[in-house]
């Protein structure tokens, strides 16, 4: 008997949540959208998702309201781009907490990218402080820089990898 794949008779949050995000692959794609990937195409290249299941995800998360799509803009009319919306953007410190666990326990290089407040550059602390002015950090206002596990970890050569490679400030779209 296969197990069931959904939350049902829950009464609790965490088991509502979960029902949005608690998906393989879900949150990988979140994160990849506040890294600033917005096209399916980028998405599937850097995650190596299957694309039936990206198209499904993309779906889920849209209809949950936690991504938007829309047109690519007058740059790219053709090319549909996914963005976070205020309900995904909430999402930040859970990811921001998750990835430090991850860090921390699963990560003997050290992290595969740090996080930067931009006003001083300083580090952001697992609990997204910034360690020098003491501020709580949002998404909008951290550079992502590469750490010292990225030397060990694979080197991809998608798009997204490659233009993470440098440090770059959360939710500004990778590409035009």
């Amino acid at each position: 008997m296969a197990l069931p794949n959904d939350y049902a008779g829950q009464a609790c949050s965490l088991a509502r949540a979960l029902e949005i995000v608690g998906e393989r692959w879900t949150l990988l794609i979140v994160r990849d959208a506040f890294f600033g990937v917005r096209r399916f195409g980028d998405f599937a290249a850097h995650l190596r998702i299957p694309r039936a299941v990206l198209t499904e995800r993309l779906k889920s998360l849209t209809a949950a309201g936690v991504l938007t799509r829309g047109t690519g803009g007058e740059a790219s009319p053709a090319h549909p781009e996914y963005e976070l919306t205020s309900k995904g953007l909430a999402l930040w410190p859970v990811l921001r907490a998750l990835t430090a666990w991850g860090d921390e326990f699963y990560a003997p290089a050290g992290p595969r990218r740090v996080l930067r407040h931009a006003a001083d550059e300083a580090p952001i602390d697992a609990a997204g402080h910034c360690t020098r002015c003491g501020a709580a950090v949002g998404p909008a206002d951290t550079v992502m820089a590469p750490g010292p596990g990225l030397a060990a970890a694979a080197a991809a050569q998608d798009p997204v990898t490659l233009a993470l490679a440098s440090p770059h400030r959360l939710l500004e779209p990778l590409r035009d």
